[in-house]
């Protein structure tokens, strides 16, 4: 039995370290694109010094975040090695149902059709089937390429001989960029240079898409509410969500 009509079913959507790792990431990604784009169009808001030196605060956040804590929060859930496998690919990993669900999103902007729950809680099994919107499992594959690619060639402009226990990684940066470089005849800096800004430039496709398009609907602002302060959702709310309730031999004895 599925329905919305239940109005105390109140479920936690985002976790303590879910909210952290949210907030600190829109923070430091934010700090990153303007001072970023202030070092390389020398745009006069700031000096340079204090744009680089804002720069270097937010990367270890970024990637803190971004490299532990996020995985942290992904792999906390589930029980046992294939209960977090499965949570992973169901929450994470865009697949048939959501490209299904993905499919009539599309119809409905053209008229047709109702525009499909993706936020689905089971209360019999205690948690969400799968809570993301089907292109966000696309677009989380896409940023966490973009995140590795600018982290990457940021080393090499950050120190073009940046070296970390003894081994020479900014070297080897720039060694596997000469190999692709010519090919764009561009040294092999130039090329990580390049690279660096097309990520920023990514990064602020993505910003656009995800919060000036997604989520510019007033009915998805309850997840601002839920990832930003309360990490709550109310599933009585029927906007993109569905709550499937416990099947009891009552209900079997009904039918």
């Amino acid at each position: 039995m599925k329905s919305n009509n239940n109005p105390s079913m109140v479920v936690e959507r985002y976790t303590v370290t879910d909210r952290i790792a949210h907030t600190v990431h829109a923070i430091a990604m934010i700090v990153l694109i303007i001072t970023g784009l202030k070092i390389y169009a020398g745009w006069d808001f700031m000096s340079f010094h204090s744009a680089r030196a804002l720069h270097m605060i937010a990367v270890p956040f970024l990637l803190a975040v971004n490299w532990i804590l996020i995985p942290y929060n992904i792999f906390s859930e589930g029980h046992g090695l294939m209960g977090k496998i499965s949570h992973f690919m169901d929450h994470y990993i865009f697949g048939p149902k959501d490209a299904a669900r993905l499919s009539d999103i599309i119809k409905n902007f053209f008229g047709k059709g109702k525009y499909p729950a993706f936020s689905i809680y089971d209360e019999e099994k205690g948690h969400y089937e799968t809570k993301l919107h089907p292109l966000m499992k696309i677009l989380i594959v896409l940023e966490g390429t973009a995140l590795f690619l600018i982290a990457v060639s940021g080393i090499v402009l950050y120190k073009l001989d940046w070296s970390l226990f003894g081994l020479p990684i900014a070297s080897w940066i720039t060694s596997i960029a000469g190999l692709i470089a010519p090919a764009l005849g561009m040294s092999a800096v130039g090329f990580l240079r390049f690279l660096h800004l097309l990520m920023t430039y990514w990064f602020v496709f993505e910003l656009v898409i995800h919060v000036g398009i997604l989520e510019f609907d007033p009915h998805v602002w309850k997840y601002y509410k839920a990832i930003f302060w309360t990490g709550k959702e109310d599933l009585s709310d029927a906007h993109y969500s569905e709550y499937i309730e416990k099947y009891s031999r009552f209900d079997a004895k009904k039918h």
